[in-house]
């Protein structure tokens, strides 16, 4: 931490509980906050709080603890650089490694002016073991929005959802939920100091992708997240598919304990392990919620919300179009052949695989990498159109507001660029229209305008619980499948499609799977 001494600790009596901005870009902006005071940054059209401390670093014996409150800080706290990303080993979609604990930091994107604005809180993706809230610039939504946009970091892989019993003794169980319990955090220091900023704390949208957007759908369907959002969205991660139980999260626990030598004496050993030692036996571990037994997320998101008890609150929920493209060019860098598809078919699909062959015939795909990811795209996987449109409905039969979309740009900036294969709208597709140069080169003038009729859409759900656009189509209210917006550059690229029909998703059904 870096402290900022001098006579600018004289202001500090006289800083009142609203911002005050420096009126030139590149001068300070003094916010005090419930832990003390921050200096961000004024920019050309927003200003910029990066790094503050929302918990107290979860290290030593608050490794595997519920997150305490930041502490206090005397003088001015530099909020012009981000905190250490959590603890991460690179992969194959970007980030670095780093073996850092302490790392419960989120950064503020505002507006430079507004008072009582709609809060934006994103939660990164990056399957729960990578990634970091920092490197999402959020100026395009706060500024076009008139939103305040909240990037929170999380602890990841071993460190976030770890599940053994021995590492609660005295304490109220979490059943390895420490991430998802870091994102509450967060969420209550917007309640307490977001209007600080110029945001509203009783108007919060919760938004994540991927893992993002599988947390998200945790804490939709967790007490201990009640109250704490007004809305939330979900991209490319269906609220309908479960997560992982309790019985299964702690055998796993219990057998990655023994793999690094802590059979015994559990929760000392792995408190005492190296950060490094954890994160390389954890790498084929499943980093995510853990539901039932604890007080956090007792049930299955799915069972929350078919008994209508959850956070009831309106939701926009949605996927790309071309999802698993992503992940089986990384799977398969070269073609494959038709005994190949038909192999991975019949071992995927077993006593359907013909139905499935007759359905999705090798014939039709000049690339079978395609056809693969196709499959898995439509059903069966926690990114599938059908589950996302399952997820819809069960939102729509409970009663709160829903609003269902697919991102359709197949000429997106890829998240990775294979040689020789057509990423389409794959997973992460749609990032850089919302956070413009995420990844990829910049967009061209069709995908600008998608890019602000996304933001347009994004922000206004934030503000009233209804996604409008200026001068593109009207979002319809998820009734029936065929209420799903398609959003896509070029005229007529925005506009109600039917991605269940399109994904097969009654064929799946009649399979029984």
């Amino acid at each position: 931490m870096r402290l900022i001494p001098a006579v600018t600790i004289l202001l500090l009596t006289l800083l009142p509980a609203t911002p005050v901005a420096a009126a030139e870009p590149g001068s300070a902006a003094l916010v005090r906050t419930d832990k003390g005071v921050v200096k961000g940054e004024v920019l050309q059209d927003h200003r910029a709080f990066r790094g503050i401390p929302f918990a107290e670093p979860p290290v030593g014996e608050l490794r595997w603890k519920a997150p305490r409150p930041a502490r206090p800080w005397a003088g001015v706290r530099d909020a012009t650089v981000p905190g250490s990303q959590c603890a991460q080993a690179a992969t194959p979609y970007g980030g670095q490694t780093t073996y850092v604990e302490d790392c419960l930091y989120l950064n503020v994107t505002t507006p430079l002016r507004g008072r009582k604005l709609p809060v934006m809180v994103w939660v990164h993706g990056g399957n729960n073991v990578s990634g970091t809230g920092a490197i999402y610039n959020a100026a395009k939504l706060a500024v076009d929005g008139d939103v305040v946009v909240v990037t929170v970091n999380y602890r990841l892989g071993v460190l976030g959802w770890l599940a053994h019993p021995a590492l609660e003794a005295g304490e109220r169980y979490q059943a390895g939920n420490y991430g998802l319990l870091d994102q509450q955090a967060a969420l209550r220091w917007v309640r307490r100091n977001i209007a600080a900023f110029g945001g509203d704390p009783g108007n919060v949208t919760l938004f994540g992708e991927s893992a993002g957007s599988a947390d998200i759908c945790a804490n939709l369907a967790s007490p201990t997240a009640a109250g704490l959002f007004h809305k939330a969205i979900g991209q490319s991660y269906g609220c309908a598919y479960p997560t992982r139980t309790e019985q299964g999260a702690e055998a796993a626990g219990a057998a990655f304990a023994g793999s690094v030598g802590c059979a015994a004496d559990a929760a000392a050993c792995l408190r005492a392990l190296p950060v490094k030692t954890l994160l390389e036996a954890y790498q084929e571990q499943n980093p995510y919620p853990v539901a039932g037994g604890d007080h956090v997320l007792p049930v299955q998101p799915r069972a929350a919300f078919e008994s209508g008890r959850f956070n009831r609150v309106p939701v926009m929920h949605g996927n790309t179009l071309d999802e698993m493209r992503l992940f089986v060019s990384l799977l398969y860098p070269q073609p494959i052949t038709v005994e190949e598809y038909e192999a991975f078919v019949r071992e995927s699909y077993g006593p359907a695989a013909d139905q499935v062959l007759a359905r999705y015939p090798a014939a039709a795909y000049p690339d079978l990498r395609i056809a693969v990811a196709t499959l898995q795209t439509d059903f069966g996987t926690p990114l599938a159109t059908c589950g996302h449109v399952d997820a819809l409905e069960l939102f729509a039969r409970a009663g709160v507001p829903t609003y269902g979309y697919q991102f359709a740009d197949r000429t997106a900036p890829p998240l990775i660029d294979v040689p020789g294969f057509e990423e389409g709208a794959a997973h992460g597709s749609e990032l850089p229209y919302l956070f413009p140069g995420l990844f990829g080169g910049p967009l061209d003038a069709e995908q600008a305008r998608l890019s602000d009729a996304m933001v347009a859409y994004w922000t206004s759900f934030a503000r009233d619980g209804r996604p409008k656009a200026a001068q593109a189509p009207q979002w319809p209210r998820f009734r029936s499948p065929g209420d799903v917006l398609s959003l896509a550059p070029g005229e007529g690229g925005i506009r109600p499609v039917d991605p269940a029909a399109r994904s097969n998703c009654a064929f799946w059904e009649s399979l029984g799977s």
